[in-house]
């Protein structure tokens, strides 16, 4: 997976709407173009925060420099989103980070790979039942529910892959 850097590329995805969503959790999808016009540069200015993307300019945003796209296999984009908002503790967001990325790559083979996506947190894990900002239990809380979220996309997109199904037959199991 190729990792979303800048704000424009966020912005970009997360205005194409919600893909799926769990208690915790939100994901936006982008669907990507994968033909040669995607690669062109783009026609509007992509600085500021009320900035309006058109197609042509967010398509823009994904394109790799240097890689022929025709021969190139197609990758999926991914972001995690973690405002300080929600979780307090740098621990915690970097807790939250690791597992987003790390439940994404399992999920990678299913998703589309003409895709960017984002993974924004939008509520806060209760600090009472999780005391440590790091702890084994909230690290399996997250990680569960991530699966959740990304089984939710699969269901929802139609992903490839043998190992779908599998996944969503057994949707408890911890990887």
């Amino acid at each position: 997976m190729q990792r979303l850097k800048t704000r424009a590329q966020f912005q970009a995805v997360m205005a194409a709407g919600v893909c799926a969503r769990t208690p915790h959790f939100v994901l936006h999808r982008l669907v990507l173009e994968t033909t040669a016009t995607a690669a062109e540069p783009a026609t509007a200015s992509l600085s500021g925060p009320d900035v309006a993307l058109t197609q042509p300019a967010s398509q823009a945003l994904f394109a790799v420099v240097g890689a022929p796209s025709r021969q190139a296999p197609a990758q999926p984009w991914l972001g995690p989103l973690v405002p300080k908002r929600w979780a307090k503790r740098s621990v915690t967001r970097h807790l939250l980070r690791r597992q987003i990325y790390a439940v994404a790559q399992d999920f990678a083979a299913q998703l589309p790979p003409n895709g960017a996506y984002v993974v924004r947190l939008r509520a806060a894990f209760d600090p009472k039942r999780f005391v440590s900002a790091s702890s084994e239990p909230l690290r399996q809380a997250v990680r569960s529910e991530l699966q959740q979220l990304f089984g939710y996309a699969v269901r929802k997109l139609g992903g490839a892959g043998p190992t779908a199904a599998a996944n969503l037959a057994a949707p408890g199991v911890l990887a």
